[in-house]
């Protein structure tokens, strides 16, 4: 069980997404950077759509009422326990008693904190994703509040046998970390200026010449007036050659699309399910993580892939996370032996 004693500015129960029922109108939902979240699960020992904390810019204070293998992957929100700092992407097991809190944001904007066996909370639509907005998924169909109480799900095997090996090396402190650590390949770049590849989109013609060169030349800010459905981009105006009308159509995770007004919009996680701008680019897959981790006031540019790369470089970042499964099994079963 774990105990909310200060919420954060926005903390919820996410998972990979509830998938399946877009043509009824329900959205998608699901983490932001779904590489951190899907990390923090197997260094606990659990199915890579399990449930995490997602926990953007100011993070939560909480309680542990019981002995709790965690991780935390993602931005670094300067997470200490009873005071001490914990690092990330790695294995914390933390003492029953002990208070995990979080400070500044250092880099990026949302940290992913994964139990061993998972939030016990209630699916909603094959998903325990929180819809804010509809009110449905997660703890209550909420952001976290003051004195939340989460209920934490039966550990793995895999969980038990991580948990037993930092309980040899906790002994008396209120927790103990994995000395080793996760490549440095998968976190997200740390760089003020990200470059992001991206796919032309349905309506990349429609754009005049100029727009279509300043989409990959110019830096694009973050605005305030962003969030979990989409980012509000402020930079060169980007405009039609002529004015047309269209129709709505299926948007996805990653969407450039471009309002009258010329600022773009990427869609996000929490994204309606048709749009009805003309869309310019498509991010690519393996670099929704890098968006995702944008906060107000961050800048970004645009780089051009083609189709082939974007899902080469799919394939190449799917084959590395598998083989890190594998690595963490083949480590945790050499050190019980």
């Amino acid at each position: 069980m774990i105990k909310i004693t200060k919420p954060g500015l926005l903390t919820s129960v996410q998972d990979l997404g509830r998938y399946g029922y877009q043509k009824y109108g329900v959205i998608t939902s699901g983490v932001m950077d779904t590489t951190a979240h899907r990390i923090a699960n197997l260094l606990v020992g659990n199915d890579e759509n399990e449930a995490t904390l997602e926990l953007t810019l100011l993070g939560p204070d909480m309680e542990f009422r019981d002995d709790t293998l965690i991780s935390i992957c993602g931005g670094n929100l300067s997470p200490s326990i009873n005071g001490k700092p914990v690092k990330l992407w790695r294995s914390v097991l933390v003492k029953a008693g002990s208070k995990l809190k979080f400070g500044g944001c250092k880099t990026g904007c949302r940290a992913y904190l994964a139990v061993a066996g998972g939030f016990d909370v209630p699916e909603v639509m094959d998903s325990k994703s929180t819809y804010i907005r509809a009110g449905i998924g997660g703890h209550n169909g909420k952001a976290l509040q003051n004195d939340d109480e989460l209920s934490i799900g039966k550990p793995s095997e895999l969980s038990r046998q991580i948990s037993e090996i930092l309980a040899e090396e906790r002994k008396d402190k209120a927790f103990s970390e994995m000395k080793w650590t996760i490549s440095s390949d998968f976190t997200v770049s740390s760089v003020s200026k990200p470059h992001v590849r991206v796919m032309r989109g349905r309506q990349y013609d429609w754009f005049t010449t100029d727009s279509q060169m300043k989409l990959f030349t110019e830096h694009f800010e973050v605005t305030s007036q962003s969030d979990r459905m989409g980012y509000r981009l402020k930079g060169p105006e980007l405009s039609l050659e002529n004015k047309q009308e269209m129709l709505s159509e299926a948007v996805s995770f990653g969407t450039i699309q471009v309002p009258s007004e010329g600022n773009p919009i990427v869609l996000l996680a929490d994204r309606q399910t048709t749009g009805g701008y003309p869309k310019i680019g498509q991010i690519a897959t393996v670099d929704l993580s890098i968006m995702a981790q944008l906060k107000p006031g961050d800048k970004v540019q645009f780089v051009e892939v083609s189709h082939e790369v974007a899902q080469q470089l799919y394939l190449d970042r799917e084959k590395k996370l598998h083989q890190l499964k594998q690595g963490i099994a083949l480590k945790i079963r050499q050190k019980t032996k």
